[in-house]
């Protein structure tokens, strides 16, 4: 396993490498932002261990760039600041781990061990599929520059779908990564939902849309496949949010809303949660 170790401290950069190479690492280190973006775009790191402070830059503004780059490496922040909106911002920037001056070498060589193993697979902080873009950390969703303003649980709807871009969810799967425990409803909600995202991202010409597989579930789909899709699987009006699986006999009846639709329009809160 190879490691990146940007520290400007020169001793602490060196107890470092001693005590990772003690534990079996092949470690390269860098004492400046410039070194360290060239180094961790050159060579494929296990992890990288990366200090807030450098002399020509930000441990910051460095991560961002590399989780910019495509290089997925997982990134330790180890830095003195030990405000929360420090910590924040460098997890929200792309760091996996933040661990504060001083630390135990002990705790940071755990720490090392575990985000090692769970590899340097893609795990952006703003999800792109095509120009629709969505933004956890600001809760932004953008389409092409212009924002497209969600409620909270189509917000989490949408993120589920452009994670999983182009891979069929069943209700089953979609309540269970949306709702809690306690929900005890239809998967009828999922089909309100989607209906609604639908209506929301009916202005997205040219980009991603949400397309019904009938007797299954939904696909969030690229804009590329627009030209040979059936026009009903994206409408937003085509289905039918009592009868998803689009059973004949439903012509010219009204639509029946799901139970926590029913519940909002009596209690006179309308809006989505």
């Amino acid at each position: 396993m190879r490691l990146l170790v940007v520290e400007d401290d020169a001793r602490l950069a060196d107890q470092l490498r001693r005590g990772l190479r003690a534990d079996g690492y092949a470690v390269d280190c860098s004492g400046t932002a410039e070194e360290a973006r060239w180094l961790a775009t050159e060579n494929d790191y296990d992890a990288i261990v990366l200090d807030i402070g450098l002399p020509d830059g930000d441990g910051f503004t460095l991560c961002a760039d590399l989780r910019g780059a495509g290089r997925w490496a997982p990134i330790v922040m180890l830095t003195a600041r030990d405000a929360v909106s420090d910590r924040v911002r460098g997890l929200d920037v792309g760091a996996d781990d933040y661990v504060l001056k001083p630390f135990s070498f002990t705790e940071l060589s755990a720490r090392i061990r575990a985000l090692v193993r769970r590899g340097a697979h893609e795990r952006p902080t703003i999800v792109r599929v095509g120009d629709l873009e969505l933004d956890r950390a600001r809760r932004t969703v953008r389409f092409a520059g212009r924002p497209i303003v969600l409620s909270v649980r189509e917000f989490a709807l949408l993120e589920l779908f452009m994670r999983r871009a182009d891979e069929v969810l069943t209700r089953s799967e979609i309540i269970e990564h949306i709702w809690d425990w306690a929900y005890d409803g239809t998967s009828n909600v999922v089909d309100w939902y989607v209906m609604n995202l639908r209506q929301r991202l009916h202005g997205v010409v040219d980009g991603p849309w949400i397309e019904t597989i009938r007797g299954v579930g939904y696909v969030l789909r690229p804009a590329a496949d627009r030209a040979t899709a059936d026009p009903a699987a994206a409408d937003p009006a085509a289905v039918d949010p009592a009868d998803p699986e689009g059973s004949a006999g439903t012509a010219g009846r009204a639509r029946p809303r799901p139970r926590v639709a029913r519940e909002r329009a009596a209690s006179g809160r309308l809006a989505a949660p």
